[in-house]
């Protein structure tokens, strides 16, 4: 299915054509646009009814019209009513997430587009399998791999050879699974060609050249191959496609794989030490192990590049293979962006030396940030464009690690983060669509063989290449109308990132002009500079010197921060997250740097959850009306003000 491209909105577009647009854009924190999604979603129920009615409209009606008037279906209707009142009714104890009175966790209100396009599509009930149970979803859904990987600077010409490949998964999680799947599979699968005896392809001269060759390398094996096979009749095709599956690491399982080539490790995967726990759970998953988790030291909440480089020097050295080195472009603790291109720079020198390995971006949280990068043409903003739209964004290095995600191997985004859109939509994106044939599972009754050297015909079989078996094509109409009415670039859709980090950038300085403010009472700082729109603040009262005593201190401030459903909603004034300083996490040096600013006497470190940890409050600032135009009002002034209320309290408190 293809579309033709929509005009974006206008590059340079003065304040107030932005405002408006962005005043359409959301329900609203008041839900001012109650009434524009009330005749959305009436619209397209009626549309709905109609379509049912027009599909053989010779049947007659199942249920006839008296039916309403019987005493059962009265009943029923009545228990239902009292349910969803119920429903309903406890559902006002929910989060406020559409509240710019909500900087708590990664949540936000919905885009328009996408909730209504998800509302639409849910009486429909398609199944993104394949097309026989969603031939229009699946289709979209394939499109939002491609207008993703576009964002991302991948390859999106489905008549290229190396066209990039995307699906949505339930979260990041899966996604970050499948990067895990994808790159085993490739890995493995030119010691399966060795195995298997397939004369006349350059292949590596042992086993251990071939599980090093590398992502790149291991295509070009692939595609040789693939025009091999397709060089004989289909008698003997048959016969080698089950011998080489025979030697494959997921016919045979782990055990079997690294007992018949016994020269071989089992390979590591090699991350910073901020990465998200999914990574633990896949590599568990996987079969592989946590134990073949290498979690790397940071500098600055960043993964070190110089730690990573001396870990792939050991590695190399000990023949220990790697299948994958994670990179993570906004952490989920801290927002910190790691330096993808050294990640990319280590793998190509290290793949020279014979020690191959994917470079897999797990970009949950920041890859819609992505989006300000990327010019309406497809092209990379240059920093000094983009610098001209904000005080410090982005640093260089923040600037080098987006533009070097066009050379990584896959990515991991989340639509249902910062893309404003309903859970679960996750989304793992490849740059090369070509190793996903190794991931491919048949089944006769689902899938069909015909056209598969068609792009868009393959993957309208989805169920073949994914994690899952059935998924909502809900979520892919919704992902794919947004991207429509939005593209992904800086004068569309990044109005919405555009907006978190002109706020991040005011909370930053609110924060130091808050530290100023509370001298002689608490000491307050930000332990690491954002990158993103997530900023965290570390608090301390003043005089106190004990570990225990400040974290006990900001835990009962975040108290008052939390959700709490024992309390009416309307009395939480602001909703804030918390999170923990680890010295494993952030270093010997840092740690120190952070206690010396707080006051805190570093002999107080301990043992225990309160004193083998800093702990923060945590503000993600994804609400696009955290800085109020229409009426003058900055939230982010009137939060550090009830900060400021409750700590002089608190810290009086303390000090009593």
């Amino acid at each position: 299915m293809t579309h033709p491209a929509q005009a974006p909105f206008p590059a340079g577009a003065d304040a107030e054509a932005e405002r408006r647009l962005l005043d359409a854009c959301f329900l609203g924190p008041y839900a001012e646009n109650d009434t524009l999604l009330e005749k959305l979603v009436v619209e397209f129920l009626r549309d709905h009814v109609h379509w049912r009615r027009n599909f053989h409209p010779e049947d007659p009606p199942a249920i006839p019209t008296r039916a309403a008037q019987h005493p059962q279906y009265q009943a029923f209707e009545a228990r239902m009513r009292r349910e969803l009142h119920r429903l309903s009714a406890a559902l006002k104890h929910s989060v406020p997430f559409h509240s710019p009175r909500y900087i708590g966790h990664m949540a936000s209100d919905l885009l328009l587009p996408g909730l209504a396009a998800q509302i639409l599509t849910l009486p429909y009930n398609p199944n993104n399998v394949s097309e026989d149970a969603a031939p229009v979803t699946v289709q979209l859904e394939v499109q939002v791999g491609l207008q993703l990987a576009r964002m991302l600077g991948y390859p999106d010409d489905p008549a290229r050879p190396d066209c990039a490949f995307g699906h949505l998964t339930s979260g990041g999680t899966l996604a970050n699974y499948q990067a895990l799947r994808l790159a085993l599979a490739l890995k493995a699968f030119p010691v399966a060609l060795i195995a298997a005896g397939v004369p006349d392809l350059e292949l590596p001269a042992d086993d251990a050249q071939a599980f090093n060759l590398g992502p790149a390398g291991g295509i070009v094996l692939l595609e040789q191959w693939r025009r091999w096979l397709g060089q004989h009749p289909p008698a003997e095709q048959a016969r080698w496609r089950e011998r080489v599956a025979q030697a494959r690491i997921e016919q045979l399982g782990l055990v079997e794989f690294f007992r018949r080539h016994p020269t071989l490790r089992v390979p590591q995967v090699l991350a910073p030490i901020t990465a998200h726990y999914s990574w633990s759970k896949g590599l568990k998953m996987l079969g592989l192990g946590r134990a073949q988790l290498a979690l790397l030291p940071t500098r600055d909440m960043r993964l070190d590049p110089d730690a990573l480089e001396e870990t792939l020097e050991t590695c190399r050295r000990d023949g220990q293979p790697v299948l994958m080195a994670v990179a993570v472009l906004g952490s989920t603790e801290y927002g910190t962006i790691d330096p993808v291109d050294a990640v990319v720079a280590a793998r190509e020198r290290s793949t020279a030396r014979g020690l191959g390995f994917s470079v897999h971006v797990d970009a949950a949280w920041g890859g819609y940030l992505t989006a300000l990068f990327r010019a309406p043409d497809g092209g990379l903003r240059s920093r000094e464009d983009m610098r001209r739209e904000y005080q410090t964004f982005p640093q260089p290095e923040v600037h080098a690690a987006f533009a070097a995600l066009a050379d990584t191997d896959s990515v991991t985004v989340d639509p249902h983060k910062l893309g404003y859109l309903p859970y679960g939509a996750g989304a793992f994106i490849c740059r090369d669509h070509r190793a996903m044939e190794l991931l491919s599972e048949q089944a006769d009754y689902v899938f069909h063989p015909e056209a598969q050297d068609d792009y868009l015909s393959r993957y309208r079989q989805l169920g073949q290449f994914i994690p899952e078996g059935s998924k909502p094509g809900a979520a892919a109409a919704a992902v794919y109308v947004t991207h429509r009415v939005l593209p992904l670039d800086h004068a569309n859709f990044g109005l919405m990132p555009r907006q978190t980090v002109l706020a991040t950038e005011a909370f930053l300085a609110r924060a130091r002009r808050f530290a100023d403010d509370m001298a002689g009472r608490v000491t307050a700082m930000v332990p690491f500079p954002p990158d993103s729109n997530l900023v965290c603040l570390a608090l301390n009262p003043q005089g106190n010197r004990g570990l225990a005593q400040a974290n006990a201190f900001v835990r009962r401030l975040h108290d008052q921060l939390r959700c709490d459903t024992r309390q009416p909603l309307q009395v939480k004034q602001f909703f804030a997250s918390m999170t923990t300083l680890r010295h494993s996490v952030v270093g010997e040096a840092q740690m120190q740097r952070i206690l010396a600013g707080l006051g805190i006497d570093p002999a107080t470190i301990g043992h225990t959850d309160d004193t083998d940890r800093v702990v923060i409050l945590r503000h993600t600032l994804m609400n696009p009306y955290l800085i109020d135009h229409e009426n003058g009002i900055s939230y982010i002034d009137r939060y550090f003000d009830y900060l400021a209320t409750h700590l002089h309290a608190l810290a009086g408190g303390v000090a009593a």
